[in-house]
């Protein structure tokens, strides 16, 4: 079968995109590798009808309703590579085989960097969390950590006193950053801790406190963490695909990057990481598509 777009990325962005082109009749490839950015999270929040539902489910689910449409293909395959061939075609090669294609939708995701400190792996999505929007409400008004340094703690520690009032900052290491910042948790009353972590507690992913390097413990049952972020694929800078100072895929209100015939949805392009998003993002993107097909073909 030719496929009119290769959609790169089978979670939510891709899959809505999916769903779109398939109600539309276009022939479209899935290729998906397996490794949703919320796979450590056992439920998903502030996602209208699904509210609380787990990701793993809603995913299946949304899976079998795109499988449905006969002109769509799922493949579970890692796209390692992708290149313009000199007839214009872009060609995506999987650990599956070898794919051609005129149009190709990145959903590729992001990948967030955990750091190496022991037990912090186990509680990512669980007791260590990233948005308050997505998960605030559950740990409403507890004893509440925040991983994150730099200025960028002033705005992370002002959304955070709307769900807790009881904050302590953990810096790992020398707070960088100005006396606004200091200001702001001194008439708060939030304790500013320096001293680096050596490994979070946990039972079965539930935090119970974090070890620091001098041999004390901080009892804490729940920690935000702002981490660095990155491509999860290398298929965007292997296409020549423009970035924004965010390390995120520029795009354009129809959602086409810098490069001809390659779109981008989802986190990959979004900096604002929610499902909620993600689905909107990939309808529309696959609406955009469906249309330049259609206009192409008659």
């Amino acid at each position: 079968m030719q496929f009119e777009v290769i959609i790169i990325g089978g979670s939510y962005a891709g899959l809505s995109a999916a769903l779109a082109l398939g109600r539309a009749r276009r022939r479209v490839l899935v290729l998906d590798a397996g490794r949703p950015r919320n796979r450590f999270t056992p439920h998903a929040y502030n996602l209208l009808l699904h509210d609380g539902d787990a990701p793993a489910d809603l995913a299946a689910r949304a899976r079998q309703q795109v499988a449905a449409y006969p002109t769509v293909q799922l493949l579970t395959a890692e796209a390692t590579h992708a290149a313009r061939l000199p007839g214009g075609e872009l060609e995506i090669i999987t650990s599956h085989g070898t794919y051609q294609t005129r149009r190709l939708l990145l959903a590729t995701g992001m990948r967030d960097e955990l750091p190496p400190v022991p037990g912090f792996a186990e509680c990512w999505g669980k007791s260590v969390i990233h948005c308050p929007f997505c998960h605030g409400y559950e740990v409403a008004d507890q004893p509440t950590g925040i991983w994150n340094n730099g200025d960028e703690v002033q705005h992370h520690v002002k959304m955070l006193l709307n769900w807790s009032r009881t904050l302590t900052v953990f810096t790992n290491g020398p707070a960088t950053f100005g006396p606004d910042v200091h200001e702001l948790l001194k008439i708060n009353a939030i304790e500013l801790v320096e001293t680096p972590v050596t490994e979070l507690l946990h039972t079965s992913g539930q935090l119970t406190g974090l070890h620091l390097a001098d041999g004390s413990t901080r009892p804490l049952p729940v920690l935000y963490a702002r981490l660095p972020a990155h491509q999860a694929s290398p298929l965007p800078q292997q296409l020549g695909c423009e970035m924004t100072e965010q390390q995120l895929i520029r795009i354009d209100e129809s959602y086409r990057t810098t490069v001809p015939g390659v779109y981008a949805a989802g986190d990959c392009c979004s900096a604002l990481p929610q499902l909620a998003l993600a689905i909107a993002a990939g309808n529309l993107a696959g609406a955009t598509l469906s249309k330049e097909v259609i206009m192409s073909t008659y």
